[in-house]
């Protein structure tokens, strides 16, 4: 397994007679890794001859400076959780992905505005900008992203239809805890306590009749709620805990 720090380093070896006329399957990540990265991961090897893993904390989808200082940073647990499944991985600096000082980004202009992007201003932009540039620099033939984000995975789609980006996105289903809780890097901040009271969340977004519903629910178990939607035959919803803001989606 190759770690490349400089875009130049993963230039040359993306160029070099091991890659070239190999398939290329790519999970970008913004690091602090578990189970569903691995998935993710497990996936992209089993259908790719070469596999890459981005881990880069993209400082410009964070609207929340202390959200962004908080984010755990773990990049040797990171790199050995990867290194049964990948041949190389990507973590430049933000100068490197930022040259231009993020005078240049991507904008959505309807669904990015909404649900998360009208909590989060400016989080899609930083997300689309910065999953264009990891696809110009890596040029995977298929990316790997979890449905947990279900709003991200529908912008990251639209972009790539729109922008003719010869990539394949592919969707892995969401990876659980036994209590049902999705997985994800902030679940690792949160007190034991709210750790066991964030189990409810998924629960009440599944059995509640509608979404105003589900809403006045997770307020009475202590959550403070941003909103419950329902989409496309999911259920969306965000919440924060001790601060600490989860997402989820459940099929209706």
């Amino acid at each position: 397994m190759r770690i490349c720090t400089q875009l130049t380093e993963w230039r040359d070896l993306r160029r070099s007679p091991e890659w070239l006329g190999r398939s290329v399957g790519f999970v970008p990540t913004m690091g602090a890794l578990h189970a569903g990265h691995e998935a993710l991961l497990a996936r992209a090897r089993a259908e790719n001859d070469r596999v890459v893993l981005s881990l880069f904390v993209n400082p410009t989808q964070f609207d929340n400076p202390a959200d962004l200082a908080r984010y755990p940073r773990t990049l040797e647990a990171d790199i050995a959780l990867a290194k049964p499944h990948v041949d190389a991985v990507l973590a430049p600096p933000p100068a490197a992905l930022y040259p231009d000082g993020y005078r240049y980004r991507v904008t959505e202009n309807s669904l990015g505005a909404q649900l998360e992007g009208a909590h989060r201003p400016g989080h899609f932009d930083g997300v689309l900008t910065v999953v264009l540039k990891l696809f110009n620099v890596v040029q995977p033939h298929r990316a790997y992203f979890g449905e947990k984000d279900w709003q991200q995975l529908q912008l990251v789609r639209g972009m790539v239809e729109a922008l003719l980006l010869p990539v394949e996105i592919v969707p892995c289903a969401t990876v659980r805890d036994a209590d049902g809780l999705a997985l994800s890097s902030r679940n690792r901040r949160l007190s034991p306590a709210a750790r066991a009271r964030a189990a409810a969340f998924p629960t009440v977004l599944r059995t509640s009749p509608d979404p105003r519903a589900a809403a006045v629910a997770l307020r009475e178990r202590g959550f403070d709620v941003d909103y419950v939607e329902d989409r496309e035959g999911v259920r969306l919803g965000a919440v924060r805990v001790e601060g600490v803001r989860l997402i989820d989606h459940v099929r209706l």
